[in-house]
């Protein structure tokens, strides 16, 4: 037989090594490349008539902006304008000089396009906008934020150009963030009224969308409930916005309701906000802040909120104190209820929900007035005073008087003796068991008097019919077989009578 010559073992070896190098994963683009992929993306969007590039570039915007410093404003601005035009010294003049220098440092000139055209006006924009958010990082830069959000808006408006629209809708929020971290939001408000007013002329519905947000929040910042909602009752929210700015607007929507004690509304509105809002994960702050609110209109509803809301892992820690104050309404206890408030009230306040938690107070004693009706069937004022923490045996009466209004309790006030009777039947049971004990009797009976009824007739009766007439039929064509065989004479099977 003859030798076999074996390959050598590195061979394989090196075809492994060649298999891993090409599944290797691509590794992720820099800052400074995605901001020129983006601004190419721009061009194209203007040049195609496609809104849908624009739309790639802004979902971006959330990510790009955690990346962002002096050094890749500048370079990106270096290697998208490769002229020294008045808009890339304009652009460099609102970088701040940079802190570090990175130790890899990209060549110019090897980055370089060929192309020597100068870039739409989109493309400035958006790299303005990118600044912005970069110089709302820290707090020494926000009077030169706000004086970049005021330039920007006027060029922006100057331009005029449609295919800006959406990149415009997070200009303006932009432009109110920089008001409210380095100026007085209220200052902005007629600059915001008039922009709204020009996107719902124009059917900008992103813009539009966009402003009434920042309108509502302008309001409510200052509690101008009353303004906030005479501008969701003239105006029309565009029902093609983007599901986040949906899920601001019902969030600030249940928050005029709850003010306003439409509490139904409010509870549902809130709903929507969490349905549309993103997961929790990706944004908590959001998530949390609608269920704060949720929390305390479900409670003002008279519901106590899911134990298993408290143990989420976004909302665990953030509803901590809100989740005493639901023990304290469940308990009815107006003691631990207004320990609860004192030691949480800086938190309510930041919150902005203290006033809501503070309606809660006539729940709390609802429920004690409830439980003391229950374990008592006479209780003096005096006694419900003590028991409830309350100020005096007038209060006491107001408070159950309006109980028993309200039909939260059964009984009267006796005012000659000074105590609370509670209603009970001759039976030992209120009314509304009593009613449900004689339902329940009732379908007893009727159902004992169907029974009796079908007893009286056999259930297989009818089977014993069906098979006489199945065997009546078969015996038929048997005899018309035979007749028509020549077996029988029709003669034979009629005599004639007498025969």
């Amino acid at each position: 037989m003859a030798d076999v010559e074996m390959k050598p073992a590195e061979d394989k070896t090196k075809t492994d090594d060649k298999k891993e190098e090409e599944v290797k994963p691509t590794p992720p683009p820099t800052p400074v490349a995605e901001i020129k992929a983006n601004a190419a993306l721009l061009e194209r969007a203007v040049t195609s008539l496609e809104p849908r590039f624009t739309h790639r570039v802004l979902r971006t915007l959330t990510s790009l902006r955690k990346k962002l410093d002096s050094k890749v404003l500048t370079d990106a601005v270096e290697e998208i304008y490769h002229k020294d035009g008045a808009v890339k010294k304009e652009l460099l003049g609102w970088i701040p000089a940079p802190t570090a220098v990175s130790e890899m440092e990209i060549d110019a000139s090897a980055a370089k396009s060929t192309s020597t055209s100068e870039p739409v006006p989109e493309v400035e924009i958006y790299l303005r906008l990118l600044i912005l958010h970069y110089l709302l990082t820290d707090k020494e830069h926000y009077p030169k934020a706000l004086e970049l959000a005021h330039q920007t808006v006027e060029k922006m408006q100057t331009l005029n150009r449609r295919s800006m629209d959406s990149i415009a809708a997070k200009v303006w929020f932009a432009v109110q963030r920089a008001y409210e971290l380095g100026g007085d939001l209220s200052d902005a408000r007629p600059l915001f009224l008039v922009a709204q007013r020009t996107s719902s002329l124009r059917h900008d519905d992103e813009a539009q969308a966009s402003l009434t947000n920042i309108l509502l929040r302008s309001y409510i910042h200052y509690n101008l409930y009353d303004q906030a909602f005479k501008l969701v009752s003239k105006t029309t929210f565009p029902p093609s916005a983007s599901n986040a700015q949906y899920a601001r607007y019902h969030f600030y929507l249940g928050r005029i309701k709850a003010v306003q004690l439409d509490y139904s509304d409010a509870h549902a509105n809130l709903q929507q906000a969490i349905r549309r809002a993103p997961p929790g994960k990706i944004a908590p702050g959001f998530y949390q802040a609608v269920h704060k609110y949720f929390v305390v209109v479900e409670l003002l509803m008279g519901d106590i909120p899911d134990r298993a809301l408290f143990r989420h892992p976004v909302l665990e820690k953030a509803l901590s104190a809100y989740f005493d104050i639901v023990k304290a309404v469940r308990t009815g206890s107006l003691s631990q209820f207004q320990t609860t408030l004192s030691k949480h009230a800086a938190q309510f306040e930041s919150d902005k929900t203290y006033t809501l938690i503070v309606r809660l107070r006539q729940n709390v004693i609802k429920t004690g007035i409830r439980r003391l009706s229950l374990s008592y069937s006479r209780i003096s004022l005096r006694d419900i005073c003590v028991k409830l923490h309350l100020d005096s045996e007038e209060d006491a009466e107001y408070i159950v008087g309006k109980a028993i209004r309200d039909g939260v309790i059964e009984g009267r006030i006796n005012h000659e003796k000074g105590w609370m009777e509670c209603e009970v039947g001759g039976s030992g049971y209120g009314s509304e068991v009593s009613e449900l004990f004689g339902r329940r009797i009732a379908f007893c009976l009727n159902l004992h008097n169907q029974s009796v009824k079908a007893m009286r007739y056999p259930l297989d009766a009818h089977r014993k019919e069906l098979a006489a007439v199945e065997g009546a039929r078969e015996r038929e064509k048997e005899l018309a077989k035979d007749i028509q065989e020549g077996k029988i004479d029709e003669e034979d099977f009629n005599p004639e009578p007498g025969f």
